[in-house]
Formats: structure tokens, C-alpha cells, sequence
């Protein structure tokens, strides 16, 4: 059983976990940067410790400090939520060498899992179907380059291996564009991720977004939580996310499901996972597996009663799996929309600056996750998300209507935010009639709308 545990990130997620601590009875050590000392995750935990400065560089991505941090405070385990360091393989090795149980899939798996041609492979062999495309080296020879891509069919996408976040992916239309853009992607991922591989695969052309929750003891124990719909992106960004996953072939639901409980099994996943998908016509194409807690994870909360952050310490302390198991059946319908620092109306323009006025609404069926207080200061050195918005209700109708009432009532003043451009997007008959694919925020509403 741990007695302490250090987190190694911050804001709303940072909080979360506290929250999960005190009810296991754990302490809790939030690591900051200077521009964080007066967050509400420092506050709240029972030991903190400053790491660096303000630049992620030289604070949360500071695996030296991070550590140092474990070791004068004496922790057991390290949480890496999401971001930063969560899917960072050499973090969670070097965790584990140092003495320190890593909250999470071993090293090797997030390492599997994070190359997105091995991931491929794997879910592939546990009968996960996968986007048509080409997984190997790809050739120097310019007329075999084009062959491969004529076999496949234009458009494609040309993919960074370890890319992420909407970064180190490029669409390509004809042989015209192929060699100009394989050279700027393979670029653009050295530079981001110090890896410039990269794969080839179909391009779909007006695909949903739909996404597994599964949950594995890492001793070949598995269950899937069900589905989340998390069409609704701007720039390849999740904006707002659903469970379940509406209007969707029964039969191929089914096999998928089942297909990525036999992947989490064979690879002996531990912990809380997600496996990504793009639906079309009926089909579910894999994407990728994320090695760690979604950002979205609420919206699953609300459908099965289970706390997946407190999932994660159990599982990690080798508790009976069936204590992570599901509460209540799932049903009704779940949505969070992400709140970000941001003025829509300007491109969507980052907005730090002081909270003047802060007011979640304290409604039934409706969560508020957040690091933010009246009279805080959003710093610009992180990612923009000052708060989730989740609400929950019998029916989607139901939880839209419900999303409007809280939208509405959310008193935010000092900053621009996002809030407003989630009103908009609830009164749009595409979106009510969920008519959406992941390209309808920025080639339909914000084309319409800006």
C-alpha cells in the first residue's frame, strides 16, 4: 500500500488526484514551477516541492528534478496524469530503476504502445481492424515511393510514428504534393519529437471519432468501460466529448470491443488505457492507444460510477481486480466541454489573465473539473484548459438542454474563454442531430461562423 505519492503535473488533473489520495488515505507532494506556487494543486497537497521555472523544459518535463523531488520526499509512487511526462517511456524506466512504482503501464508497454507501427501490429494480431496503408520503411526511390501510395489510394496521410496532439500528421491529395510534404512531416517530427519515422495510410474522408475505455490489471485481466464520441475537434484538438458513442453499427461494436479486451490481455496492460478509432461507413479503423488517463475520462465516470483516477492507485497496488470493476449499469448520457483561456472570436487566441469573477454552476447532474479560483492569475506557459464542464443526464436531448442551462449560468469574468463558442455550437442542427464528423468544426462551423 503506498503512504505517499508524488504527482508530476498540475492543474485540474493535479487536483483530481488529490482528491483520490485523500480517500485511499495517501499523502500527496505536488511538484510546481515558480509560476505555479500559488495553484490550487499546491495548496491542496500535503507536501510541495518547486522544481524549476516556469518553461515545461526546465519544470515538468525536468525528469531530474522530478526525481530529485521523489527522493527528498520520500515517496512510493509517481503519478504522471496526462501530458508532460505520462507517455514518456524513458520517464516511467527511469522511475522504476530509481525505486519508485511508475502509476501506470511498465516502460515497455508504453514504449509498444507509443510507436504507432508496433501499436499497429499488435492490435492488428488480436483482430483490431486498422486503417489500409503501408507500416514499413519507407523507400528512398521515388518511383517505388509512388507505387506504394498509388496501391493505397490517394488521399493519405503521411504520420510521425511518435506524434501526437494533432502534430506530425499531413494530408496529401495527389503525387504532386507527396515528396514536398514527406520531407516537411519527417522534419516536423524530428523537431517535435526527436524522431522523424514515419508511416503511410489511407486518408478518411469524413470519419467520427470514437474512442475505447479499458481498464487491465497487468496480469492479463481486461475490461472495456465502453465507448466515447470525441468527433467534435478543432485542428485535430478535442473541444467536446460524449459517452456513449451514439448511432453506431451494433455487430461491428461488438467485435471491436471484444478485440481491444484481447489486446489489453495479451499485452498484460495495467492501469487505464484508452484505444482510438476513426468510424466510417460502418467500420472501426484503429488509430492508437493512449497509455494513460484521457483528459476526457469524466464523461465514462458518470456512466459507470467509477472513480478511474482511484482505479489506477488500486490497480497499482495490486488490488483485486474486481474492485475497479463497474458500480451501476451504464446509461443516460454523458458530455464535457473543454473551457479554454482562449477568444474564439480572434482565432481562438490565447487569454491569460486574472480571474476577476468565478462561478461553476452548482446544479444536478453537472461536475465542474478545475484548478481555477476567483482572483487566480491563468498563466500563458501551459496548455490553455482552465476547466471541464460535464454534465449528465437520462437522454443526449436531455443532456444538451442541460449543457445550455449550465453554459449560461458559469460566471467567468476577467479573461476570454471558450464558454461562448460552446453556447453557439449547441444550437447547431448538426450538432444536435449528431450529424458531426471530425472535420465539421473547421470546414463547416467555423467557416460559417468567424
Amino acid at each position: 500500500m503506498f503512504s505517499k505519492i508524488l504527482i508530476a503535473n498540475r492543474g485540474e488533473i493535479a487536483l483530481r488526484v488529490i482528491r483520490a489520495c485523500k480517500e485511499l488515505g495517501v499523502s500527496t507532494v505536488a511538484v510546481h514551477s515558480t509560476a505555479d506556487s500559488d495553484a490550487m494543486h499546491v495548496r491542496m497537497a500535503d507536501e510541495s516541492v518547486c522544481i524549476g521555472p516556469a518553461s515545461p523544459a526546465l519544470s515538468y518535463l525536468n525528469v531530474a528534478s522530478i526525481l530529485s523531488a521523489a527522493e527528498l520526499t520520500e515517496v512510493d509512487a509517481i503519478y504522471p496524469g496526462y501530458g508532460f511526462l505520462a507517455e514518456d517511456s524513458n520517464f516511467a524506466e527511469m522511475c522504476e530503476k530509481s525505486g519508485f512504482k511508475f502509476i501506470g503501464p511498465s516502460s515497455d508497454i508504453i514504449r509498444k504502445m507509443g510507436d504507432k507501427i508496433t501499436a499497429k501490429t499488435l492490435a492488428e494480431k488480436s483482430g483490431i481492424q486498422i486503417v489500409p496503408g503501408y507500416k514499413g520503411a519507407l523507400p528512398e526511390d521515388e518511383s517505388e515511393l509512388s507505387k506504394i501510395v498509388d496501391d493505397i489510394g490517394y488521399p493519405i496521410m503521411i504520420k510521425a510514428t511518435a506524434g501526437g496532439g494533432g502534430r506530425g500528421m499531413r494530408m496529401v491529395r495527389d503525387e504532386s504534393e507527396l515528396f514536398n510534404s514527406l520531407e516537411v512531416t519527417i522534419q516536423e517530427a524530428l523537431n517535435a519529437f526527436g524522431n522523424g519515422t514515419v508511416y503511410l495510410e489511407k486518408f478518411i474522408e469524413n470519419p467520427r471519432h470514437v474512442e475505447v475505455q479499458i481498464v487491465g490489471d497487468g496480469k492479463g485481466q481486461a475490461i472495456h468501460l465502453g465507448t466515447r464520441d470525441c468527433s467534435m475537434q478543432r485542428k485535430h484538438q478535442k473541444i467536446i466529448e460524449e459517452a456513449p458513442a451514439l448511432d453506431v453499427d451494433e455487430k461491428s461494436l461488438n467485435q471491436t470491443l471484444h478485440a481491444c479486451v484481447d489486446l489489453c490481455k495479451e499485452i498484460k496492460y495495467e492501469g487505464v488505457g484508452t484505444i482510438e478509432f476513426l468510424y466510417e461507413n460502418e467500420e472501426f479503423y484503429f488509430i492508437e492507444m493512449n497509455t494513460r488517463i484521457q483528459v476526457e475520462h469524466p464523461v465514462t465516470e458518470m456512466l459507470t460510477g467509477i472513480d478511474l483516477v482511484e482505479a489506477q492507485f488500486l490497480i497499482a497496488q495490486g488490488a483485486p481486480f474486481e474492485s475497479v470493476k463497474p458500480r451501476q449499469k451504464q446509461s443516460g448520457h454523458a458530455i464535457e466541454f473543454r473551457i479554454n483561456a482562449e477568444d474564439w472570436e480572434q482565432n481562438f487566441r490565447p487569454n491569460p489573465g486574472k480571474l476577476i469573477a468565478w462561478s461553476p454552476p452548482k446544479m444536478s447532474g453537472v461536475r465542474v473539473d478545475s484548478a481555477a479560483y476567483e482572483g487566480y492569475y491563468i498563466v500563458p506557459f501551459y496548455d490553455s484548459m482552465i476547466a471541464k464542464l460535464i454534465v449528465y443526464a437520462d437522454s443526449r436531448d436531455l443532456a444538451i438542454s442541460k449543457a445550455k442551462d449550465a453554459l449560461k449560468s458559469f460566471k467567468i469574468e476577467g479573461i476570454k474563454t471558450t464558454a461562448g463558442f460552446h453556447e453557439k455550437i449547441l444550437n447547431q442542427e448538426a450538432f444536435l442531430t449528431n450529424n458531426i464528423s471530425t472535420r465539421w468544426v473547421d470546414e463547416v462551423f467555423l467557416e460559417n461562423n468567424t
